[in-house]
C-alpha cells in the first residue's frame, strides 16, 4: 500500500515534470524573434498588435473579466416529510416574514430543513435545522453577561423595569455575503434565505448580545441588559426598601418535587441544580457532604438515612432561603465564618439602612 509520503512525493515529481515543460517552451519562444517572423503573411498584423501577445504578463491585479472563481461550502440537509398541519404552519410563517421583508426566495447551494417543535402555552415554534453549519462556524468570543454583576448594579434602586424585547433577533440585519448560507428549505418544496438574523444559528445570542450591549452602553448605568431582557432601574427619592434577591420560584419547586434519587447520574441531576441555587443556602456544602461521598468511584451505592436527611435538607434551605438584600458597594462589608472537619462556610453580610444584619452571599465548600 502507498503510503501518505509517497503519494505526495509522486504527486510533486509529476508538478515537477509540468514546470520542466513549461521551462522548455518558454526557451523555444525566446530563440524566436521579429526578424525570424518577417516571411509569414502574418508579421504586419502581429506587429501592429503585439500589445496584444506581451512576451511577460503584468505584474498587477488582472481586470475583472465577469467570471471570478468561487468556493461554496457543502451545508446540505435533506428536507423530511411533516404533518399536513405543520406545513401549513410553515408555510403561513414564511408568507409572513416574505411581507416583512426579512426572508426571499433563494437560490442558494445551501440548505437545512424546516421543522416544528410544540411549545408548552399553544401554538408552534419554527426551528431550522442549521446543524452542518454550526459545525462549520467559528464560535464569537462575545462576553456573557453576568447576573450577579447587574443584580448588585441595582442596589440603590427602589424602582424596577423589566422590558424583553420582541423578535429580538429579527431586528439584526444579515451581512449580504452571508444570506445564502441561511438557506432553509420547507416541506412544500421552497427554499428561502434570510436578510435578518434567523435563531438556531451558533453566533446569533453573542452577535445579539454584542448589538444591545453597543446600543445601550450611553445608558447601562441604569438599564444594564441581559440579552433580550433589559432592565430599567431608578431610587425614588426619601424612600427606602427591604426588597432583595431569592431563588427562581419555579426552580425551587423543581427541587422540592424531586424523587429521591436511586443512582448516581439522578443524584447528579439533583446537586446540578440545587448547587446552582447554593449561594442562598448557608453552610450548603456541609448540608450535601453525604450526597456528595456518593459521588465519588470507590464508593459503593447505598443511599443511608443520613443520605435522606441531606436530601431533606437541601430541599428546606431552599424551600426557606431568606431574601438576600442587594450588595450596596458603597458601604461597608463584613463575613461571619464558620468551619469543621469536612466543609468550610462563609456569609458576606451588610448592615441595611436599619442597622440589620442582612446576608448578601453565602459561599461553603
Amino acid at each position: 500500500m502507498t503510503s501518505e509520503a509517497e503519494e505526495l512525493r509522486q504527486r510533486f515529481a509529476g508538478s515537477a515534470t509540468e514546470s520542466e515543460d513549461t521551462l522548455s517552451a518558454k526557451t523555444r519562444f525566446e530563440e524566436q524573434s521579429w526578424d525570424s517572423l518577417k516571411s509569414s503573411p502574418y508579421y504586419e498584423i502581429l506587429r501592429e498588435h503585439r500589445d496584444v501577445l506581451p512576451d511577460e504578463i503584468p505584474v498587477v491585479l488582472p481586470q475583472d473579466k465577469g467570471i471570478q472563481h468561487e468556493i461554496d461550502l457543502y451545508c446540505v440537509t435533506r428536507q423530511w416529510p411533516l404533518p399536513r398541519e405543520q406545513v401549513k404552519v410553515i408555510d403561513d410563517f414564511f408568507k409572513s416574514r416574505r411581507k416583512a421583508g426579512q426572508v426571499r426566495e433563494s437560490k442558494s447551494p445551501h440548505s437545512a430543513p424546516t421543522f416544528c417543535v410544540k411549545k408548552p402555552q399553544g401554538g408552534w415554534r419554527i426551528v431550522h435545522a442549521y446543524n452542518k453549519l454550526n459545525d462549520a462556524t467559528i464560535p464569537a468570543q462575545t462576553p456573557i453577561p453576568r447576573k450577579d454583576v447587574i443584580i448588585d448594579s441595582m442596589s440603590k434602586s427602589t424602582i424596577y423595569s423589566a422590558l424583553d424585547l420582541r423578535d429580538r433577533f429579527y431586528q439584526i440585519l444579515m451581512r449580504e455575503n452571508d444570506t445564502p448560507l441561511t438557506a432553509v428549505s420547507t416541506p412544500s418544496g421552497m427554499l428561502w434565505e434570510w436578510l435578518v438574523m434567523p435563531q438556531e444559528l451558533k453566533n446569533a445570542p453573542a452577535t445579539f448580545n454584542r448589538c444591545v450591549t453597543h446600543l445601550l452602553r450611553s445608558v447601562r448605568d441604569f438599564a444594564p441588559s441581559y440579552f433580550d431582557d433589559v432592565y430599567v432601574h431608578s431610587r425614588a427619592v426619601n424612600e427606602k426598601t427591604d426588597n432583595g434577591v431569592r431563588p427562581d420560584p419555579e426552580k425551587v419547586r423543581v427541587i422540592n418535587e424531586w424523587p429521591t434519587p436511586s443512582n448516581v447520574k439522578e443524584l447528579r441531576q439533583f446537586l446540578g441544580l440545587a448547587t446552582y441555587l447554593g449561594k442562598y443556602v448557608d453552610n450548603y456544602s456541609g448540608k450535601i457532604r453525604p450526597l456528595s461521598q456518593l459521588l465519588k468511584k470507590e464508593c459503593a451505592w447505598i443511599w443511608t438515612a443520613e443520605c435522606q436527611q441531606a436530601f431533606d435538607a437541601v430541599k428546606l434551605g431552599l424551600a426557606e432561603a431568606p431574601i438576600l438584600v442587594v450588595a450596596d458597594q458603597d458601604r461597608p462589608f463584613h463575613v461571619v465564618c464558620d468551619a469543621s472537619d469536612f466543609a468550610i462556610g462563609c456569609a458576606l453580610m451588610q448592615l441595611d439602612h436599619e442597622g440589620r444584619d442582612r446576608a448578601t452571599y453565602y459561599q461553603s465548600r
